[in-house]
């Protein structure tokens, strides 16, 4: 997943003694995550858009279409995860400006940097979280 790459291009913040949590140095740093991911997501699918025209190819051998049609249906799937990821991103962005983001949707408590640097849209402190994902397991029994 696209989120893998942060680690390659950002250093995780390292907060001074005593610094406010979700200060503007914070917030910047979280905002320039957000933007790059943003523009390294749109840029796949452009070249996806422009990759599926280039190859748009009509294959005689059944079996060479079905190939194709696999391949194709797989980055169809790749890129709809990756719009409603950029949805969250913008999302998140917002947050950033209204002044929420970094808190807990749940309980209001802080996400905490760490968390918030393995997964910039997290939108729930790691208890409410596994209650959420405790809940689902026990729904989808």
């Amino acid at each position: 997943m696209a989120e893998e790459l942060l680690h390659k291009h950002f250093a995780p913040y390292a907060p001074k003694k005593g610094e406010e949590y979700m200060n503007s140095k914070q917030l910047a740093h979280f905002r320039t995550i957000l933007d790059t991911l943003k523009q390294e997501l749109l840029l796949d699918v452009e070249r996806t858009v422009h990759t599926m025209q280039d190859e748009a190819t009509v294959f005689a051998d059944p079996n060479d279409r079905a190939s194709q049609e696999t391949d194709i249906a797989l980055e169809l799937r790749n890129r709809d995860r990756e719009r409603k990821l950029i949805k969250k991103i913008d999302e998140t962005l917002a947050r950033i400006d209204g002044g929420d983001y970094g808190f807990c949707n749940g309980c209001g408590v802080e996400i905490g940097l760490k968390r918030l640097e393995a997964r910039p849209t997290a939108t729930l402190c790691i208890d409410c979280k596994t209650l959420e994902e405790v809940r689902e397991k026990q729904v989808a029994k």
